[in-house]
């Protein structure tokens, strides 16, 4: 009871000194210190509001019937909140938290509390009905929130009013889809550690609850709707993407999530005025994208943002009448499965053969399918074509999908690498000579490669290593349409296609005077440039089937395990296509078992993660985490799955599940992000 009277008697003397502090402020004869956004509440307070700090006001709370008026506006939000909010609980109860939700004006409509504190509780004001706008109220939590537009945290002596220093509070805004407040999430407790880091995990997770609420009400409010749901991850578009757009049959858009409000604004910013139709936002027409539900195995797509050039993966979430229609439908567009050869050559091993070879050279990456799309516009065209891209990305392949794809694909493909042939020989290789032409030479002579592509295609690969006393009888090759074997009278009439490629700078060859200009223009009629590995988004595309054809090759089973494929992804493929097929055949001649898994790649795949210390226990989302080849996706990954596993009750197997992967990978995603489960001890810092 002493102690009691004592705790009791150290409150109340706090109390006036806060209520002294106050009062200085209002007289001028004190400068406030501390956060701004507490220093702006206070003189809202003091100077719009009015309040008297030496008069600390009673809590107020609504009639029953005022509560059911408060309450029917956002009934609907209360439905589809209720799931979150007992989530939340559950997981702030243990630390002595309790969580109200509030209308936008800060009456309480919705509380959970611990019903041994109920009379301490109702005192308070934490209980269903209270009122925490900030006019009446003073600067608090819920009541700041709503000025600000933005989530916080009051920190006992942060509250204006004195009853309420002991008091600690966060909270975070809920928007409607029109991005117009309509709540605000909040938890409290009665006592806390001093300290403001204590509190350090409750902002990022009751954002995240928020936000999780905010996609809910969402999907339910534009349920009959066709929604695009996309995020910067291709796993958690399905399970947690993050942004969402409504729109209608004719791709007018209707409403957007915050994060999907953020991506149309970042629009309008870029390229003015705001962007009304959703094709507007990304490369793609509406058909492509009505269509996603149908075109790839996990109904996904990269896509590209035609302001920034960034890559989003998007699925859509079809209207209810729809989904149950289209559950039978068979596949409207088909980006047929395919996989690299050791040469580098696109293969399939159920494609039929009246796939089109480019249709099987890439998966969604947006810039792949600008290729190919420009491509097949070219393939039965006579214009000669030259190839850009780093080694390893597949030149010779694009080459024979051209080819195999065109009017000439009944004549010879012809390969030359015009780096591989001594410079002593590429002359008589290309346009051949007659017999005797030379000592040492075939008795019989020999059809240069040149003719033998005659009414073909004639693959010309590194070209910017082929000498120039070549590369002028190149040219005339090609204006002629002719070539003079070695030790001919007589030129031989030739009809061919000239497809080139090279690693190198053309240009920059050109300046040095390495490389003939007119040569330069009459090869480049069109330029395809392939990207690198790294940069493409269909890199999971790529891996599996890949994979399937080197298991296929061996008739065994072999599995590829969760952890191999994201170290593979995660790779930086300097060597590009032909360095990840390497890879995975080291990895398949070297396995001890059935299942391939990370320690079966070559270490050039195998970059050793340094991860962050873990953050606050019962914190949702993770500082970022440092790689060795840092991803520009591990933040967005990060919050992800803390959302998930949030969403879960961080029930861990439950989330690997509906990742697809195992219960030990997806522990070392959480070492690697920092996330670990809740803990009291920590979270008060105790």
């Amino acid at each position: 009871m002493e102690l009691g009277l004592t705790k009791a008697g150290r409150f109340e003397q706090a109390q006036r000194q806060h209520i002294a502090a106050v009062a200085r402020l209002g007289e001028g004869r004190e400068v406030l210190a501390g956060r701004e956004i507490i220093q702006r509440s206070w003189r809202r307070c003091v100077d719009d509001y009015r309040l008297d700090p030496s008069r600390p006001r009673p809590v107020r709370v609504l009639t029953h019937e005022a509560l059911v008026d408060s309450r029917e506006p956002v009934d609907e939000l209360l439905y589809v909140a209720r799931a979150g909010v007992d989530q939340l609980f559950a997981q702030v109860a243990p630390m002595g938290y309790v969580l109200l939700l509030t209308d936008r004006h800060g009456v309480t409509v919705d509380f959970r509390g611990h019903p041994e504190q109920d009379a301490a509780l109702r005192r308070a004001g934490l209980y269903l009905g209270a009122d925490w706008d900030e006019r009446h109220a003073g600067t608090c939590a819920v009541g700041t929130c709503i000025h600000e537009a933005r989530a916080l945290t009051c920190h006992q002596r942060e509250h204006f009013d004195a009853t309420h220093i002991a008091l600690t509070c966060t909270a975070a805004p809920i928007h409607d889809p029109q991005g117009r407040p309509i709540a605000v999430l909040d938890i409290s407790a009665l006592q806390s550690p001093r300290g403001l880091e204590s509190q350090s995990f409750g902002l990022p997770l009751v954002t995240l609850y928020a936000r999780m609420i905010e996609d809910a009400y969402f999907l339910h409010r534009y349920r009959d709707t066709t929604i695009l749901r996309f995020d910067t991850t291709r796993a958690f578009v399905h399970f947690n993407g993050r942004g969402l757009i409504a729109f209608d049959a004719q791709g007018r858009v209707l409403a957007a999530n915050g994060e999907g409000r953020a991506l149309i604004a970042a629009h309008a910013q870029r390229t003015p005025p705001a962007p009304t139709q959703v094709t507007q936002l990304f490369e793609a027409e509406l058909d492509d994208l009505l269509a996603l539900p149908r075109c790839e195995p996990d109904q996904l797509r990269a896509l590209r943002l035609r302001a920034s050039g960034e890559i989003r993966f998007a699925a859509l979430v079809e209207p209810r009448g729809l989904r149950r229609h289209r559950r039978d439908a068979e596949p409207i567009c088909a980006v047929t499965d395919a996989v690299t050869d050791a040469a580098g050559e696109i293969h399939d091993p159920v494609a039929t053969t009246s796939t089109p070879a480019l249709d099987r050279l890439a998966g969604d990456d947006p810039a792949m399918q600008r290729l190919l799309d420009l491509a097949r516009r070219l393939c039965r065209q006579p214009l000669n074509v030259l190839i850009r891209g780093e080694t390893g990305t597949g030149k010779e392949v694009l080459a024979r999908a051209l080819h195999a794809s065109g009017d000439r694909a009944e004549g010879a493909f012809v390969a030359v690498n015009c780096a591989a042939i001594p410079e002593a020989l590429i002359e008589s290789e290309l346009f051949g000579y007659l017999p005797g032409a030379f000592t040492g030479g075939n008795p019989k002579g020999m059809r240069g490669l040149i003719a033998q592509a005659d009414g073909g295609t004639l693959f010309l690969d590194e070209i910017g290593d082929m000498p120039l006393t070549l590369q002028s009888r190149l040219l005339r090759v090609l204006a002629e349409q002719e070539v003079m074997p070695l030790g001919a009278e007589r030129p031989v009439k030739v009809a061919l296609r000239v497809v080139t490629a090279t690693h190198r700078d053309l240009a920059a060859l050109i300046a040095d005077g390495r490389f003939r200009e007119d040569l330069y223009y009459r090869l480049n009629g069109a330029e395809l440039v392939l990207p690198p590995l790294r940069e493409r988004a269909d890199r999971r595309y790529l891996i599996q089937r890949l994979f399937a054809a080197l298991t296929a090759e061996q008739g065994g089973a072999v599995q590829l395990r969760a952890d191999a494929l994201h170290a593979l992804l995660d790779a930086p493929w300097p060597g590009n296509v032909r360095q990840l097929k390497s890879a995975l055949a080291f990895a398949l001649a070297t396995r001890e078992g059935e299942t391939i898994t990370v320690h079966d790649l070559p270490e050039s795949c195998r970059a050793d993660r340094v991860a962050t210390p873990p953050i606050s226990a019962t914190s949702a989302i993770p500082r970022t985490t440092q790689l060795r080849h840092e991803s520009d996706d591990a933040p967005a990954e990060a919050e992800s799955l803390a959302r998930a596993l949030a969403q879960a009750g961080w029930n861990v197997s439950q989330v690997a599940r509906q990742l697809g992967v195992s219960r030990p990978t997806l522990y070392r995603r959480m070492r690697r992000h920092g996330l670990v489960p809740p803990n009291r001890r920590e979270a008060l810092g105790d």
